[in-house]
């Protein structure tokens, strides 16, 4: 999803296809004129990555055009940060070096450079492998529910077990027991992260993606706020439903952050408004666009100009930072789901009678419906992925809503 929304932000400039390469298909990318996917085994690792790309980059070695490294995911982000030295001698790399990206990417040491730039987070607790086969201080200091997910995102990507989930909502002491059971049992050797619920239902969830140029200057900020969540176990957290938002403070906090710890490239944050205390409460930030991150485009904010802006024509360093979503005569909703599946399911208020003006004035859009990219095969493809949700929604919403802690 994230690579065909990436795909089209280029398409829109260029009207050239790009190239992507990955380890296995996925629907979102098949039968595409404005992508075109090489698949190679075991990609998503090393060393077959690093091998691989040395075999890309004597391919681009001579090209005469700056060639873009992009991470459609939070491994090969890692991957590209790790190798980015070797990589910078052929591709622009617009990644943090990979000491840093590690910090942040893990959720126990981004929470602890959230407290040193007095970032708001939930109150969190660490629950080590350790801890279980000792059995030591298992012990839960919030009020249930609360929340349990993986500190290590690409770690647990390598983990099956049934009943796994991005993020677990824990409603007493002996389910808490039982899934850190299942997770460690099942080979995961990092820490897990503990959490406090923030009151509040799914439109409490709020997504920010940002751009920082070269210079670590942030160049662009757009906020989105979702308004129903993917329901499905394995998919918990994933945002259907995103109506455009403006919050100046929100952006001058965010805006502080990146620029202190000399950030570079995309970066995405998950929070949540707590009504507590009127704060924004940050579940985590991935170093990359997201996969619902097409909203950013969607709204007028071209993802792909901001590193061809950067990088290539060398113009954004004068480019004034963009705030968006600030005129919302020009706002678009978007939608990862049939529009009868968002009406059905998205929480009854304010923003979703917003949401619905807007499918009025037929302001909205998709990732992945591209007038420009529909051949007949792509069109029956997309609309059986979004047909499932229908599905997704009736086997699992009442079970799951409200769950996500990223």
């Amino acid at each position: 999803m994230n690579a065909y929304g990436f795909a089209r932000s280029f398409y829109e400039l260029t009207h050239q296809p790009v190239q992507a390469y990955a380890e296995m298909p996925l629907a979102p990318t098949k039968y595409s004129r404005i992508i075109n996917v090489s698949l190679h085994d075991g990609f998503a690792e090393d060393p077959t990555f690093i091998e691989t790309m040395r075999s890309i980059a004597q391919k681009y070695a001579n090209h005469p055009e700056p060639v873009i490294l992009l991470a459609m995911g939070d491994g090969y982000a890692e991957l590209i940060a790790k190798h980015k030295e070797e990589l910078s001698q052929t591709f622009i790399c617009p990644y943090v070096d990979y000491e840093l990206l590690r910090r942040l990417n893990n959720k126990e040491s981004f929470y602890q450079i959230c407290n040193e730039y007095h970032l708001p987070h939930p109150q969190t607790k660490i629950i080590t492998r350790k801890m279980y086969q000792e059995q030591t201080n298992l012990t839960v200091p919030f009020d249930y529910p609360v929340a349990l997910k993986p500190a290590n995102s690409v770690e647990w990507l390598d983990i099956h077990f049934e009943g796994r989930k991005k993020a677990f909502t824990i409603h007493s002491q002996a389910e808490f027991l039982d899934i850190v059971g299942k997770i460690y049992d099942h080979g995961y050797k990092s820490d897990l992260i503990l959490q406090e619920f923030i009151p509040g239902d799914d439109s409490h969830m709020r997504v920010l993606n940002a751009y920082v140029d070269q210079n670590h200057h942030v160049k662009m900020l757009c906020l989105g706020h979702p308004l129903l969540e993917d329901p499905t176990p394995a998919s918990i957290g994933n945002y259907v439903a995103i109506l455009p938002e403006y919050d100046q403070k929100l952006y001058d906090l965010i805006q502080k952050f990146l620029e202190d710890i000399e950030f570079t490239g995309f970066a995405n944050f998950d929070m949540k408004y707590d009504d507590r205390d009127h704060e924004f409460k940050l579940f985590e930030i991935n170093l990359r666009q997201g996969r619902s991150s097409f909203f950013v485009t969607l709204n007028g904010y071209n993802l792909a100009k901001y590193v061809i802006d950067d990088y290539v024509t060398g113009t954004l360093e004068a480019q004034s930072t963009v705030y968006g979503n600030k005129n919302k005569a020009q706002h678009q909703l978007w939608l990862g789901v049939p529009v009868h599946v968002f009406k059905k399911y998205a929480l009854e208020n304010q923003y979703k009678e917003v949401a619905l003006e807007l499918l009025r004035q037929d302001r909205y859009g998709t990732t992945v419906f591209f007038k420009g990219d529909l051949g007949f095969k792509r069109f029956l493809l997309m609309s059986y992925m979004f047909y499932r949700y229908r599905g997704r929604f009736k086997r699992y919403f009442e079970e799951n809503k409200g769950q996500d802690f990223k």
